[in-house]
């Protein structure tokens, strides 16, 4: 896992109950193991809100989050069709992306709010686009360019919204620290 600047704090000490978790991820292999260490941090009925401009890299962090559970076909963005579903051996994981909703409520009429908070994990691109009708998220995990470091890097941010979330920043961190 990549760490901060070298006279930073190290974000991996900072308990998760007293604030977001940042990473800094100069390169994509650096997304590729945040997303393996949360892999290993997801457990069914999670909520997932991943957050970020155009091309932070969303959907390159959920193709990443899901070859590290073992998926191996094809990862498509949901970007038209609004949901992409995978079966995978733990769980099912829906990846969302609610880009193109033209109404905070379009994902309700499509019948979507029976798939959160089940048996399955539910990771929602652009979250935002349909605030005001989603269940609050287990873990937020926002992306951001980094130009200062180059153009591949990006900062990310992860942040609790549940006890559930704070329990899973936990195993992340467990599991960046062993890294």
């Amino acid at each position: 896992m990549s760490k901060a600047a070298p006279n930073a704090p190290d974000p991996l000490s900072v308990d998760p109950s007293s604030g977001p978790l940042t990473l800094a991820l100069p390169d994509l292999q650096a997304t590729e193991r945040l997303a393996t260490g949360l892999a290993g941090a997801l457990e069914p009925g999670l909520i997932v809100f991943l957050s970020g401009d155009l091309g932070a890299g969303k959907t390159t962090f959920t193709r990443a989050l899901l070859r590290a559970l073992g998926y191996a076909g094809r990862v498509k963005s949901p970007t038209f069709t609004l949901l992409e579903s995978y079966e995978l051996s733990r769980f099912q994981l829906y990846h969302f992306d609610f880009y193109r909703l033209s109404s905070g409520r379009d994902w309700l009429d499509a019948g979507f709010d029976d798939l959160l908070g089940g048996t399955g994990v539910a990771v929602i691109e652009w979250p935002e686009r349909a605030a005001a009708s989603l269940p609050p998220p287990d873990l937020r995990l926002r992306l951001d360019f980094d130009a200062a470091r180059g153009e591949d890097a990006r900062v990310a941010t992860l942040e609790a919204g549940s006890p559930r979330g704070m329990a899973c920043l936990r195993r992340l961190r467990a599991a960046s620290a062993a890294c």
